[in-house]
C-alpha cells in the first residue's frame, strides 16, 4: 500500500475506475451474446441489438474503456454477420 496521500488517493480512484469499466464490458459481452442468439432467431431483432451493441461500442471506446480499433474492428465483424444473416433468410 501506498504511502503518500496522493498515492492512496490514486490507488482508490483506481479502484473505482477499474469497477466501471468492468460494469461496461460485462455490458459489452452480454450484448455480444444478445445478438448472436438473435441472428439464429430474428433478423429484425437482431438489426435492433446490432444497434445498441454499435452504440455501446463507441461510447466505450470514446471514454477509452475500449480502444477505439477494438470497438471498430468488432463493430465490422458483427455488421458482416447481420449482413451474411440477411442473405441467407
Amino acid at each position: 500500500m501506498a504511502n503518500i496521500k496522493s498515492a492512496k488517493k490514486r490507488v482508490l480512484i483506481e479502484r473505482e475506475r477499474r469497477v466501471e469499466n468492468n460494469s461496461v464490458k460485462s455490458e459489452i459481452k452480454t450484448y455480444e451474446k444478445k445478438f448472436k442468439a438473435a441472428l439464429t432467431v430474428d433478423v429484425k431483432n437482431a438489426e435492433e441489438i446490432y444497434k445498441t451493441l454499435s452504440a455501446k461500442l463507441d461510447s466505450a471506446a470514446r471514454e477509452n474503456v475500449i480502444h477505439q480499433n477494438s470497438a471498430n474492428r468488432k463493430k465490422a465483424h458483427y455488421a458482416k454477420l447481420l449482413d451474411n444473416a440477411k442473405a441467407s433468410k
